[in-house]
């Protein structure tokens, strides 16, 4: 069981913390407000004890950091670097920004999240370029990825789908049922620790919508206004409304219908999982880009992706 902790920022509602205590820096901002300032003792051990509470009182096998990169400290030791020594051998993953290596490079983390191969693979299938989707769309750089960018795969953390791929986007919506099997097999062929976001085994095409249920009129309002700007120059969801977090029917259509799965994806998936098992961690990538195709090698084993037809193809060992 690993949970997921958010210690880079606080969010409406923080009006008690700073009644209490210096917790905010004024130094520094984050994408939800003012930066918790862990220059201060009292602010580090809030977050550290916390992090400890997880694992000794609950028993947590680990912890997973939301958006690590926007933890500031300038301390001579990083507080995540501190609490990853605290904690032990609990897990300790971080999400981070594409390109920042410092989780496993500096701080002793046991995994990150690697998100470019979600990025690339999103936009080579959908051609979607708004947003932080801009600069991907490549073969040679999916390859890249997928070989490890130059660190143990197995402390990266890759996916096809996950709660802010999905459920950040403006309506929720999942990839399309022709895309899931190419986007199965680029994340569980590869060497890295593959991540799945429920549902997406048997292919739920139910959408997962961003849905709050605050008590605060105030923080609920300036929730739904902030859901409505964060979208306002994205093209792709210009004509549809938003849908209002606060609304309980915002999380009804989010509810999961597994009795209404695809049960050959399924299959799919558990074979794909069955063949990973027993391929060797060795892998070799060739990437065509002019073609938009992609060849994964491991073992006996060859994956190649046409991503102009959506298509998979093995050679050698077959997980169907």
């Amino acid at each position: 069981m690993i949970l997921d902790v958010v210690y880079n920022h606080v969010g409406p509602g923080d009006e008690a913390l700073r009644a209490f205590g210096p917790y905010f820096s004024d130094r520094h901002k984050t994408f939800w407000g003012d930066a918790l300032d862990y220059a201060h003792r009292g602010v580090r051990e809030w977050a550290i004890q916390n992090a400890e509470q997880w694992v000794r009182d609950f028993h947590l096998d680990g912890l997973r950091l939301d958006a690590a990169h926007a933890i500031v400290d300038d301390s001579p030791l990083h507080v995540c670097a501190e609490l990853k020594r605290r904690v032990g051998d609990a897990l300790v993953i971080s999400e981070m920004e594409v390109g920042d290596w410092r989780p496993i490079d500096e701080w002793g983390h046991d995994a990150q999240w690697a998100d470019r191969s979600h990025h690339e693979l999103h936009v080579l299938l959908t051609g979607e370029r708004e947003g932080y989707y801009c600069d991907y769309g490549s073969v040679a750089s999916l390859a890249e990825d997928l070989a490890g960018a130059g660190h143990d795969p197995r402390r990266l953390v890759v996916c096809a789908q996950n709660h802010d791929q999905v459920g950040n986007r403006a309506l929720g919506d999942r990839p399309k049922p022709d895309e899931l099997r190419i986007r199965a097999a680029a994340v569980l062929f590869a060497p890295q620790t593959p991540l799945l976001f429920m549902g997406e085994e048997y292919g739920e095409q139910r959408p997962f919508q961003f849905f709050t249920d605050h008590t605060d009129p105030a923080i609920a309002e300036a929730t739904r206004e902030g859901r409505k700007r964060e979208f306002e120059s994205f093209a792709a969801f210009s004509g549809h409304d938003v849908p209002d977090p606060q609304d309980p029917q915002t999380f009804e259509r989010s509810k999961l219908r597994p009795e209404q799965g695809d049960e050959e994806l399924f299959e799919y998936y558990r074979g794909l999982l069955a063949l990973r098992r027993r391929l060797p961690p060795e892998v070799s990538v060739e990437a065509d880009e002019g073609a938009r195709t992609l060849r994964v090698r491991r073992g006996d084993a060859e994956l190649k992706l046409d991503f102009s037809d959506r298509s998979v193809t093995f050679s050698g060992r077959s997980p169907l």
